[in-house]
């Protein structure tokens, strides 16, 4: 847009926004992200269901995970499925609490051998772990 001023010149108006400091700050906090999104997490790494009802735990439980490569962990300990019925046994009262916590991308087969083991250690009390929908 020119403007003409008293003496005939013209002038013009800067509009332009300079954004090159914003894309300076959103590269700085993406690199920032990036850095320190993989030490925020502990455990085995497993990408849980959303659902919508997901109740918080306060205290520590036994939890049985499934990583995406099928792998079966007691505690962040690695063993064989096969193994999982005497472990649990072995670890004291049926009547107790078995968390399940699966990758979303586990087959159903899977998913099933490990509940079966469980079952076989005589625990009918089994949760599976899932995350909160994000709005």
């Amino acid at each position: 847009m020119a403007f003409t001023g008293a003496k005939g010149r013209t002038q013009t108006a800067l509009a332009d926004i300079n954004i090159t400091p914003l894309v300076d700050v959103v590269l700085v906090l993406l690199l920032i992200f990036m850095v320190t999104a993989p030490v925020l997490q502990s455990g085995v790494e497993v990408a849980v269901p959303q659902t919508r009802t997901v109740n918080q735990l306060t205290e520590e439980r036994q939890v049985i995970t499934i990583d995406k490569d099928q792998n079966v962990f007691l505690d962040d300990k690695p063993l064989n499925v096969n193994d999982l019925p005497e472990i649990l046994k072995s670890k004291g009262d049926a009547r107790r609490t078995v968390y399940v916590r699966a990758d979303q991308k586990v087959p159903f087969g899977a998913f099933a051998s490990v509940m079966d083991a469980v079952k076989q250690a005589g625990i009918t009390n089994i949760s599976i772990v899932t995350q909160p929908i994000e709005r």
